[in-house]
């Protein structure tokens, strides 16, 4: 309502404009909470319902999360006063539906330590509010709950515990009164006055032995049916979660005129159960064994007790054990009259970019229209990621701006407020302002980043800054932590705080971020290739050294070359910098940045537009040696997609000649050029020299399969993918599975099936335009001959190839074509397919595939004869080829 009021006293003509409610009022979530109540009292009257049926599905719960620092708290705060009396409920929320009493029980678990006392502090705190409400003892329940005292707190008070312990309040006294009238009664019950006084283990004992004898008295005391199992165990805090089970049974067997239905409020659930999974355990043995009591928890996160992978570390997991906790509720959505997103879960925060402008929209009213502007919202809306803090700040600063008579206008809300900031430092220690400052030049970040990036030694600064509601926390994450995006912004844009950082400091603290990324991600290294951290590392790291200029790039030349190295293209490119501009090529940084974007942006841009790229990326000379080598040589490979085989050939030399890292590959390019060119004997000659980095066995594998020898083209690409596999390459894998199921097309269309499954399997996420398309080839060829749509395949493969700047693959395509044509015996279609490969290899470059064609029809070469220098010569080449013709021949024409 603070804002509410602000409004109201910002002019002098209060009713100029009329104010909604403010977004903390929370209509929204009561709504949800009064469905859910409701539904939870129409359960409980259902005569079916029994509090000892612990195989019945529980919907007991309704669960709020979000980001910290946006309400919770507050939220929880308000339901326990609206729920406490009439009075205290804003009037906007309703009244509600029921008449049944009610007795909300918060408790704050943030104030609990990572102890077996966090459970008895729940524990003890709902018995105490029931001790006040009721007046009255809860006899199965209080044995219990004095047995266990007894074992576990031997000699010590339990009202004096309770002082202690901050539970104090005038209900204090009254659960050891209680707990003693439970033994009397429970004494007198058991017609046992000798009892009275007796210390908790011999009531316990006697009440057992009368359980176990069904005696009449005392299964009207206390009759569940586990009761006796429950008194029977060791006391201790295990037993003492099971003793719920007691306590919604004395709840159970309350009068009409004395039951009430306990709304148990867990605030702050992820500073226990989230961290420490054996007290979340005992927190949902509460939930699951007091099914007569609804629970209203709210934390940073979502609960995770549908997943049914935590069997075994919490008691009941799966959909079928917490319906709708991971969808929406039926139920619940039609009593709240609204889209409730997430059913039994309900995110609260951050709020959509929808969301963000209708708030606005009618946060300010006059004559019923919205005061705050569309585009002022646009802006707005923008900038405060979804944080309803940086509105209400937006809204006041509207409000301020209209009081001198001027028009707000979108400019003044294109910033941060440093308000924002300041409420976030408030609470901070130096060292967590210095951290927070460190960690928010970074996307995400552990313990080790943030320490690092601060340049401490110790942990704790950073351990206490992520405990902040202003970290969120994501235990999936490569890196768990990361800063709410408005809550970062405004860190950057702070020009108001007395400890702020001036450049210098923020170019050393992106310098130590910098090399704190090169140490996680080299350690890592050292334990076995990471491309998941390597790419996340290089995504940080680029930015950082590009908006800082930071000039030493040190562990990303080793980083840019292990992205290379395994041929899958994640986008590595940083966002637009500060100013939303693109900051060319000044730096190393920003060369090394674009140098990896054209190489990864290959696979979906033309390369012709790869070698403009990199050709600017030459031309500015800022990367070192080993870099430049890598431009030189992905543009060699470029040239060679689009047939400029001369300047391809003049890259890979000079890469081949520099003996850099790349040399392998640019022999490789080298040995390449040659067979496309038709030598043979040369490519051959280069195999040995290769290696796995030269990739020899795919080297050999491409050799050999255009001389018809399919049998040793298949043992050198089977060879190819495992070298792969065993140095843990996917992108190499994916590209000898493809060739072999290119050679396998041509001999064995059976198992060429099985080899492009696994192919397209390989290559799912890889971003290897070129590989999937050879792959679509490879299948048009295995159904060459066949009625399966082949040249209208064909022709589609060929646009897709001519937009994507590979022409070379039109020769395969063709090659596919003559293979149909020359099996189907149409000689038209077969000359003039014929006639377009002599047109494609016309200046020698895949002259050879042309002879092929020649082969499989055994038709003449034509004059002057063929370039091409074959192995063991042309008529053996020739032999090998028409027998793959007659082989394919039979294969279509055979009876099904």
């Amino acid at each position: 309502m603070a804002d509410d009021l602000r409004a109201l006293f910002s002019s002098n003509d209060a009713s100029s404009f009329d104010t909604d409610e403010a977004f903390t009022n929370r209509g929204h979530q009561w709504a949800i909470v009064a469905a859910a109540i409701e539904e939870h009292l129409q359960r409980l009257a259902d005569p079916a319902f029994d509090v000892e049926d612990l195989e019945r599905p529980r919907a007991n719960l309704v669960v709020f999360h979000g980001v910290g620092g946006v309400g919770k708290s507050t939220l929880m705060r308000k339901l326990e006063a609206a729920l406490t009396t009439d009075d205290a409920r804003p009037p906007q929320w309703g009244a509600p539906a029921w008449t049944r009493r009610l007795l909300p029980i918060r408790i704050d678990l943030a104030r609990s330590a990572s102890t077996g006392a966090d459970f008895e502090r729940v524990i003890l705190t709902i018995r105490l509010a029931l001790a006040g409400e009721l007046g009255r003892a809860l006899p199965s329940f209080d044995v219990a709950l004095r047995q266990y005292w007894e074992h576990t707190h031997p000699g010590e008070p339990l009202d004096e515990y309770i002082r202690r312990g901050g539970l104090a309040g005038r209900f204090s006294a009254m659960l050891p009164q209680q707990m003693q009238s439970a033994v009397s009664e429970v004494a007198g019950a058991l017609e046992l006055p000798g009892l009275v006084g007796s210390a908790a283990g011999q009531v316990t004992a006697a009440l057992v032995k009368a359980l176990r004898a069904r005696r009449e008295h005392a299964v009207a005391l206390a009759g569940a049916s586990r009761t006796a199992a429950l008194l029977e165990a060791t006391p201790d805090l295990e037993a003492l979660s099971y003793y719920s089970h007691l306590l919604a049974w004395d709840l159970s067997r309350l009068p009409a005129k004395k039951s009430v239905v306990p709304v148990v409020l867990l605030d702050t659930w992820e500073d226990t159960a989230d961290r420490h999974r054996d007290l979340e355990r005992l927190l949902q043995r509460l939930v699951w064994l007091l099914p007569n009591a609804l629970f209203v928890i709210s934390g940073r996160n979502r609960l995770q007790w549908g997943d049914p992978a935590l069997h075994g570390q919490l008691d009941w997991t799966g959909p079928f054990a917490w319906p709708g906790i991971d969808a929406p509720t039926p139920s619940l959505v039609a009593h709240a009259r609204t889209t409730v997103p997430g059913g039994r879960q309900h995110l609260i925060g951050d709020l959509s970019a929808e969301d963000c402008d209708a708030h606005l929209a009618r946060r300010l009213v006059k004559d019923g229209q919205p005061l705050i502007g569309a585009d002022v919202r646009a802006v707005i809306t923008a900038r405060s990621h979804g944080l309803p803090l940086h509105l209400d700040l937006a809204v006041s600063r509207f409000l301020e701006i209209r009081r001198t008579g001027r028009t707000p206008v979108p400019a003044d809300f294109d910033h941060t407020f440093p308000g924002l900031l300041a409420r976030v430092l408030s609470d901070l220690t130096p060292e967590e302002r210095h951290v927070l400052r460190s960690v928010s030049l970074l996307d995400a970040f552990n313990l080790d980043l943030a320490t690092q990036a601060a340049g401490f030694t110790h942990q704790a600064p950073a351990r206490r800054l992520v405990d902040r509601p202003l970290v969120t926390h994501n235990p999936y994450a490569l890196w768990p932590h990361h800063l709410h995006a408005a809550i970062r912004t405004a860190v950057h844009d702070d020009t108001h705080s007395e400890d702020r950082w001036a450049p210098a400091e923020w170019h050393q603290a992106a310098a130590r971020a910098l090399a704190a990324l090169g140490d996680q991600w080299r350690s890592a290294a050292s334990l076995g290739p990471s491309r998941m951290l390597l790419v996340a590392c290089l995504r940080q790291a680029l930015r950082l050294a590009r908006d800082y200029r930071l000039t030493d790039l040190g562990w990303l030349t080793d980083a840019a070359f292990a992205y290379t190295s395994d041929s899958v293209w994640e986008p590595l490119a940083p966002p637009p910098g500060p100013d939303g501009n693109d900051p060319g090529l000044d730096t190393p940084a920003d060369a090394l940045a674009e140098l990896l974007t054209a190489i990864a942006r290959r696979q979906r841009e033309h390369r012709s537009r790869t070698i403009d790229r990199l050709t600017a990326v030459l031309d500015s000379h800022l990367l070192p040696a080993e870099l430049t080598q890598m431009a030189l040589y992905y543009r060699a490979k470029a040239y060679k997609d689009l047939d400029r085989t001369g300047d391809a050939r003049t890259g890979m030399q000079e890469v081949a000649d520099a003996g850099g890292r790349f040399a392998p590959q640019a022999r490789r390019g080298l040995a390449n050029l040659a067979r496309i060119g038709g030598d043979f004997p040369t490519a051959l000659a280069a195999v040995p020299t290769l290696g796995w980095k030269g990739r020899h066995y795919r080297v050999l594998g491409d050799i050999h399969w255009p001389h018809g020898n399919i049998d040793e083209a298949i043992t050198a690409f089977e060879a190819a993918r495992a070298e792969a596999e065993q140095h843990d390459a996917a992108g190499e894998r994916a590209m000898a599975q493809v060739r072999l199921a290119l050679a396998t097309s041509f001999s064995d269309p059976v198992r060429a099936d099985d080899e492009l499954a696994l192919a397209h399997q390989l290559l799912d996420g890889l971003d290897q335009r070129a590989n999937t398309l050879l792959a679509q080839i490879a299948a048009l060829i295995k159904d060459a001959g066949t009625d399966r749509d082949i040249v209208d395949r064909a022709h589609a493969l060929q646009a897709e190839a001519t937009t994507a700047g590979l022409p070379y693959l039109t020769r395969y395509l063709e090659l596919g074509l003559a293979l149909h044509h020359a099996v189907r015996g149409t000689t038209v279609e077969l000359a003039a397919t014929i006639g377009r490969l002599h047109e494609l290899t016309g200046g020698g470059d895949f002259g050879f595939f042309t002879d092929i064609a020649h082969f499989m029809a055994d038709l003449p070469l034509p004059e002057p004869g063929s370039r091409t220098r074959w192995l063991d010569g042309e008529p053996a080449v020739r032999e090998r080829w028409h027998t793959l013709l007659a082989a394919r021949r039979a294969y279509v024409h055979a009876p099904s």
